[in-house]
C-alpha cells in the first residue's frame, strides 16, 4: 500500500498503516518516490533545515542519502487524530569513514484531504554506535 492510498480522517488502523507505508517508502532511499507522498507545497522542518515544496524535499533527500550510507529506518505510531499523526523513529547509518550512528527522533505530520502530507516537523538526535551495536538490518 502506498502512503497516498490512506487518507484522513485516521483510525488506529489507518494511522498505523500510514506509518508503515512511510517507513517502507523511506527505506527505498529513492528521493523521487518519497517526495510523491508530500503536497507540492509541503512544509518541512528537519533538524535545523526548513524546506518548502517537493523540489526542496528531493534535493534534501539526495544530500541526506549521499552522506547517511546504508540507511535503515524504523517508525512507530505514537498518536493520531483526524488529519495528524505523531511518530517516534530511529534509524541507523554510517558515514564515509565507516563510523556508525543511530539517529532518534519524533515527527509531527499533518495531511491534506487527499492523503498527501502537507507538513512534517522532525526533531532528531544522533548517537555514535559501534557496528556491533546495530539493531536495525
Amino acid at each position: 500500500m502506498k502512503p497516498t492510498d490512506i487518507k484522513p480522517p485516521f483510525t488506529a488502523e489507518t494511522a498505523a498503516a500510514k506509518v508503515k507505508a512511510a517507513e517502507n517508502a523511506w527505506n527505498t532511499r529513492d528521493p523521487e518516490r518519497v517526495a510523491q507522498a508530500y503536497t507540492i507545497d509541503s512544509e518541512w522542518r528537519n533538524r535545523s533545515e526548513f524546506l518548502a515544496g517537493r523540489h526542496e524535499i528531493v534535493a534534501f533527500l539526495k544530500r541526506k542519502w549521499e552522506t547517511e550510507l546504508d540507511y535503515k529506518l524504523r517508525k512507530e505510531l505514537w498518536a493520531y487524530n483526524e488529519n495528524r499523526i505523531a511518530v517516534r523513529f530511529e534509524y541507523e547509518w554510517h558515514d564515509h569513514s565507516g563510523t556508525w550512528f543511530r539517529s532518534y527522533g519524533n515527527e509531527m505530520w499533518e495531511f491534506a484531504d487527499d492523503g498527501l502530507m502537507r507538513r512534517r516537523y522532525a526533531s532528531i538526535n544522533d548517537l555514535q554506535i559501534t557496528e556491533s551495536e546495530r539493531r536495525i538490518f
